[in-house]
């Protein structure tokens, strides 16, 4: 190619910016990844000037000086919970406030496919991972041990391992809301669970509704359990299998938000009234749980603060800070317009 035709294209850099905002490139430094540290008047000078130019700091270069790239990975089972998509929202707003950049999988509940995911996300460099609950593909523990990546388990709090974990306790929060009903005077229960394969947080709720039962000589039938994953009409259809046989149960436990929705809208179909012929109740906290004619109580768990710790966290690891944190957060029953005595009390 001609010289006289040909182009030549120049990236901006550091030291541009620092001369056209007649500052040095240390200042330009601190005003990005610092900004406290220099006055009003030379930020809003320096933030013309990178917009002007349309710089953009080279990531790769800062992680070569500062040993970090500014990111951290998430991998979550799906991302269409009401739960997961509230912590997400909560994660990223507070990693933004630290000056990190939040990179997000879905593992749709298979391990092998979040061990990959966790295997480009440390490829790609990133500070800490945030994981969903303790049971993981059996290579991961080693994986993440050799290659000395901060992590932390989310929507799980297991005293055992206190500091790995950042989220309710999914027994207890079962267990407290099976003895409510059990208060209240019921004792035939039917239960429509989420499945537990490769959901650890799951056979803990479960475990929680067996306990509870079994401390009063109880247990549910098995006419009167079922099992699903997330959608309403499996709520429907489970809420239907299971009270096909008479007695029905006077209380149905439901293992998550849209299990519970379908359940209730079937029992409307069929004509059940709730809760005077049956009571029933979920896990999580949906928009439109509140909004049914009969409203539905729930276990209600505070997912954006499971995100804000769970970010503060990690970053704490990451930037080598002490931080005082509660690892268990709350998981309170709210209690609405679908719970109540059994019929004749």
């Amino acid at each position: 190619m001609p010289a006289s035709t040909r182009r030549t294209t120049r990236t901006v850099g550091l030291r541009d910016v620092a001369r056209v905002a007649g500052v040095s490139t240390a200042t330009v430094s601190r005003a990005m990844n610092n900004p406290d540290a220099v006055s009003q008047e030379l930020r809003t000078r320096i933030a013309s000037v990178v917009r002007h130019l349309g710089w953009v700091p080279d990531g790769a270069a800062r992680a070569l000086t500062t040993k970090r790239t500014g990111t951290i990975g998430a991998v979550f089972p799906t991302l269409t919970h009401g739960d997961f998509a509230r912590a997400i929202q909560a994660l990223q707003h507070e990693l933004a406030a630290r000056g990190y950049t939040l990179l997000l999988a879905c593992s749709e509940y298979k391990p092998e496919q979040e061990y990959d995911q966790v295997r480009k996300f440390i490829e790609r460099g990133v500070d800490a991972l945030l994981l969903v609950g303790e049971a993981h593909h059996a290579d991961l523990p080693a994986l993440l041990e050799k290659r000395k990546v901060h992590y932390v388990n989310t929507f799980v709090y297991n005293p055992t391992t206190h500091g790995t974990c950042v989220g309710p306790d999914n027994r207890k929060a079962l267990y407290r809301l099976t003895n409510y009903l059990i208060d209240l005077g019921h004792k035939r229960f039917g239960l429509i669970a989420q499945s537990t394969k490769n959901n650890d947080r799951a056979q803990a709720r479960l475990q929680g509704v067996r306990d509870a039962l079994s401390e009063k000589s109880m247990a549910i039938q098995p006419a009167h359990f079922a099992e699903g994953y997330w959608s309403l009409s499996e709520g429907r259809q489970l809420f239907r299998r299971i009270v096909e046989q008479q007695p029905w149960p006077t209380a149905v436990i439901c293992g998550n938000a849209y299990l519970a929705v379908g359940a209730m809208l079937e029992a409307q179909t069929m004509g059940i009234r709730v809760p005077e012929d049956m009571s029933i109740v979920g896990y999580d906290d949906i928009d439109i749980m509140a909004e049914l004619p009969v409203s539905i109580t729930t276990v209600r768990v505070l997912s954006d603060e499971v995100g804000r710790r769970a970010a503060r966290l990690l970053v704490a690891k990451v930037e080598g800070d002490e931080i005082e944190l509660d690892y268990e957060c709350d998981a309170e029953i709210v209690v609405r317009k679908s719970s109540g005595p059994p019929p004749g009390r």
